[in-house]
């Protein structure tokens, strides 16, 4: 009975491994897209600098093909250290919500200060650099926003910082990742 229970895990951990071995997920690791169908197109080229506040890594939703991570972000008056550590971010399923106290401007200006970031790496150093962020890490991030295509799904990047609900996050293909301030561990 064990054997059997060890087996039968050990297939699933096989079987799951060759899913994301597959050509699909070349753009999730930074490589061309190599799966039928699948376009990424360039929308206009984006940079910042950017608190990180929180992320999350995705392996099974129909995006993780291209987006292997998410990363809730704050920028301008948010970025500095003694806003951003006020902000309680929650994750889940390619959606952001946040929350503070007591929020020191506007919630429209609040609310174009922080966002939600579908992550995809330009190349294969990149896949591996942008899952060692943390909580509180000041990164300078270069790349441009994208529209994604893949069989049925049509991804398209917000251009605009003033937008909140579906639709509203950054599909940001990064080609640049640099650390102007890392929490220390």
């Amino acid at each position: 009975m064990i054997k059997r229970i060890l087996f039968s895990a050990a297939a699933a951990m096989l079987l799951n491994a060759g899913v994301h071995a597959s050509a699909d997920y070349n753009i999730a690791k930074g490589l061309a897209p190599a799966a039928k169908g699948q376009l990424v197109s360039v929308l206009q080229p984006f940079n910042g600098d950017f608190r990180i506040l929180g992320s999350k890594i995705y392996t099974d939703d129909e995006q993780a093909k291209f987006s292997p991570i998410d990363y809730a972000v704050s920028w301008g008056l948010f970025a500095e250290p003694e806003i951003a550590r006020h902000i309680s971010v929650n994750q889940y399923d390619r959606y952001l919500n946040w929350k503070m106290d007591k929020v020191p401007v506007p919630a429209k200006q609040a609310m174009m200060m922080v966002s939600n970031m579908h992550i995809i790496p330009s190349s294969p150093e990149i896949a591996k650099k942008i899952k060692t962020v943390k909580r509180g890490d000041l990164v300078r991030l270069k790349g441009e926003l994208v529209e994604i295509k893949d069989k049925d799904l049509v991804w398209t990047s917000s251009l605009t910082p003033t937008d909140s609900g579906d639709g509203a996050c950054e599909v940001f293909r990064v080609s640049s990742i640099q650390w102007i301030e890392r929490v220390k561990s």
